[in-house]
């Protein structure tokens, strides 16, 4: 019996698609909110969050683009705040077997929150 026979055989290869996106969506969120961040700094920090996350089972694609129109307001004596998220959006692409989901995480007005939820999935 394989690892995806023996902790996986309990759910479909659409929700192991659903479930590998929101694990790394998860992760991203709680690795890097609060990292120090400013206009010089955000374009590496989007490069560094991509490549670690595309590195998590079943990712095959991360877009990430932090809110530079936010760094821009915020100006501060230390020339540096930190990441929320209300500066990211963030689309996590995983596939599974014959299975993929988009998993997004973006900055709703209408909620005042940081929503991730399932773009799409099939």
């Amino acid at each position: 019996m394989d690892v995806n026979e023996k902790y996986f055989k309990n759910i479909s290869n659409r929700e192991r698609a659903i479930f590998e996106g929101a694990i790394t969506m998860g992760a991203l969120f709680h690795q890097f909110i609060g990292t120090p961040i400013n206009i010089k700094s955000a374009e590496s920090l989007e490069k560094s969050i991509k490549t670690a996350m595309e590195l998590q089972p079943c990712i095959n694609k991360v877009e990430i683009e932090i809110n530079r129109d936010i760094l821009k307001k915020i100006e501060n004596e230390y020339e540096y705040i930190s990441l929320t998220g209300e500066m990211l959006d963030v689309k996590v692409e995983s596939n599974f077997s014959d299975k993929s989901a988009v998993i997004r995480l973006k900055y709703i007005s209408e909620l005042k929150y940081p929503l991730m939820y399932v773009e799409d999935v099939d």
